[in-house]
């Protein structure tokens, strides 16, 4: 014997119907703590302060991307040809 029971309610409804207890005050909670955060980190990942955090290392680091944009467009070879 087969069965079928299909229930139309909503997942608040069912948490009332099996006594589970409201997380929406929680959830909103947490997600408004997440937007805060998220909006406070949102300038350390702006490309002017990466470049900026970047560069404040080491000086040559301009010159060491620049070695690696030329090696990986395939154009090492050709510059150190032209080099000797």
């Amino acid at each position: 014997m087969k069965v079928n029971v299909e229930i139309d309610c909503t997942p608040l409804e069912a948490r009332q119907f099996f006594g589970l207890p409201d997380v929406s005050p929680m959830q909103t909670a947490v997600m408004d703590k997440m937007q805060q955060q998220v909006m406070a980190n949102i300038e350390k990942v702006s490309p002017e302060s990466l470049l900026q955090s970047w560069f404040t290392f080491d000086p040559k680091v301009a010159e060491r991307f620049q070695d690696m944009f030329v090696t990986m467009a395939g154009l090492g070879g050709m510059a150190k040809k032209d080099n000797k």
